[in-house]
């Protein structure tokens, strides 16, 4: 074989590679447009809600994917509502909302929005990594924001978080990692600590969240007036506190040698954590309530990339199973 057909069998392999992604490129694309160009298939609304709802992001294989929605508290499956933000995490309360953004070019870029009652942007923060959780206190005094630095998952080894709360539309209480840190009634200094998944307390000083650090979670109870976070139970990630502020909902580790989260509630009075064992899937989230009883949280559909569905769980009865409660749907808060 000579040197001049090999280089004319390279440069024809090359043209049936190039030929062959290129169609694949355009098939791909068009595929795309056929699912992002059509209407949502779930009912619509076009008036937002005003009383007590549920705000989400929209997960609908649709024109309307990442858009945030909102549904009446007393009809959750009913037609939706949407704004004209997009949203990869977001939380609302009574007066104001919070939206986590990954901008996606050339260099992606993260950004958390501060949004007031009628969704107009009061405050635009950059963020130094993925979004990943964020909270509004009970008043929407306090913005909370927990981002990765480096990583894509908790289940990652080496991952680093930064988790900032402010003021709504104003400064910042900087990265929680700088408060002083007590676990098991002692000061610690570890270099390797993260926090993330804030919740909020109603006297706009505590606040619950988690630490990680040498191979261990925690939750915390944290006062921002003291600049402080102190253990109150080992393995406990993410917590959510409930409306009249008794229970914490959060996911605990139930994998031997592997990770498996679990949901779980603590009662604060008692110091009793309850195993939610009627849902046994594994739930990566940060639960919301839906009421004194009932947490939500979103789970990834199997048999479909990028669609999500908010489940409602049962707290008083701990092998009770979950039920659907808002199809195409991710990132609960429910506003009461």
């Amino acid at each position: 074989m000579t040197t001049r057909f090999r280089l004319a069998a390279f440069v024809a392999l090359v043209v049936v590679v190039a030929g062959a992604a290129t169609a694949y490129a355009v098939h791909d694309r068009r595929q795309y447009e056929a699912v992002h160009t059509r209407p949502p298939s779930v009912p619509t609304a076009t008036a937002l809600p005003t009383g007590p709802r549920i705000v989400f992001q929209h997960t609908g294989l649709d024109n309307h994917y990442g858009m945030v929605a909102m549904v009446p508290l007393s009809d959750p499956g009913g037609p939706r509502s949407f704004t004209e933000q997009a949203c990869d995490r977001v939380y609302a309360s009574a007066t104001n909302q919070t939206c986590l953004q990954i901008q996606r070019g050339v260099t992606t870029s993260y950004t958390m929005l501060q949004l007031n009652r009628d969704w107009d942007v009061v405050e635009r923060d950059p963020l130094p990594g993925i979004p990943s959780r964020t909270r509004i206190s009970h008043d929407g005094s306090l913005v909370a924001d927990t981002t990765f630095v480096s990583g894509h998952s908790y289940m990652q080894v080496g991952f680093s978080t930064d988790t900032e709360i402010r003021h709504f539309g104003g400064s910042s209480y900087g990265n929680l990692e700088k408060f002083t840190l007590v676990i098991d009634g002692r000061e610690v200094h570890p270099l390797d600590r993260n926090v993330w998944g804030v919740t909020f307390a109603r006297d706009d000083d505590t606040f619950y969240a988690t630490v990680g650090t040498g191979g261990h979670t925690y939750l915390v109870k944290g006062s921002l007036r003291a600049r402080t976070l102190t253990s109150v139970r080992e393995n406990a990630e993410c917590p959510s506190l409930s409306p009249d502020g008794s229970h914490i909902a959060y996911k605990v580790n139930v994998g031997h040698g592997q990770t498996f989260w679990t949901p779980a509630v603590l009662d604060l009075r008692t110091g009793v954590q309850t195993l939610l064992t009627g849902e046994t899937r594994n739930i990566d989230d940060q639960m919301e309530w839906l009421d004194d009883h009932t947490i939500l949280y979103g789970v990834p559909r199997s048999d479909q990339a990028g669609v999500d569905d908010v489940w409602a769980l049962r707290t008083t009865t701990p092998d009770a199973p979950p039920r659907l409660l808002i199809k195409d749907a991710w990132s609960p808060a429910v506003v009461r």
